[in-house]
């Protein structure tokens, strides 16, 4: 039995990070962006600035309520995920958090990181007093909707749509973390 769990992020894991978030990038969202899109923000040059600002988010998060978590299995990062108060215009950045990012390393998928991911995830925002988490999902990601759809999360209304070359459409999702 693999020795998994999830703990925050050191700075040695930058690197790790950057890699899993490129490979997860190139495999999940082949489908979901313009490919001369992905493959400016999965090529090499883009991963060594991916490790740079994960570094920096670790090692100086622009608040105590801005983290960074790894899931891990045998010591080998096999996923992260990324929180921080909600900044979007409607939202009561006291009471709601936003996850920026929850991603895992394919080769990883499907073996409980995403899951143990996500519930640290709401189990820190609980100690910080959020009763609301949400998230930006591009609208085509069945992957990551079903997933979040799971664990009670589901569209609130708010959409963007982002210039890739080309629109993409993104949808907010939310889900109640109050625990009440």
């Amino acid at each position: 039995m693999a020795d998994v769990g999830v703990r925050p992020a050191r700075r040695a894991d930058a690197a790790a990070v950057a890699a899993v978030q490129v490979r997860a990038w190139r495999q999940g969202y082949r489908e979901l962006l313009p490919a001369a899109v992905l493959a400016e923000v999965t090529g090499p040059e883009a991963e060594q600035a991916w490790r740079d600002r994960w570094a920096e988010s670790i090692s100086t998060p622009p608040s105590p309520r801005h983290r960074v978590l790894v899931a891990v299995a045998n010591d080998l990062v096999t996923g992260f995920a990324a929180h921080a108060p909600a900044e979007d215009p409607d939202q009561d950045p006291a009471a709601t958090a936003e996850l920026l990012t929850l991603l895992v390393d394919p080769p990883h998928a499907r073996a409980g990181h995403g899951s143990r991911l996500l519930a640290a995830t709401v189990d820190l925002l609980r100690e910080d007093g959020a009763e609301t988490l949400l998230t930006w999902a591009f609208e085509e990601d069945r992957v990551l909707r079903t997933f979040l759809g799971s664990a009670g999360w589901a569209p609130d209304g708010a959409a963007r749509t982002l210039d890739m070359g080309e629109p993409v459409r993104q949808i907010r999702l939310h889900t109640d973390i109050s625990g009440a």
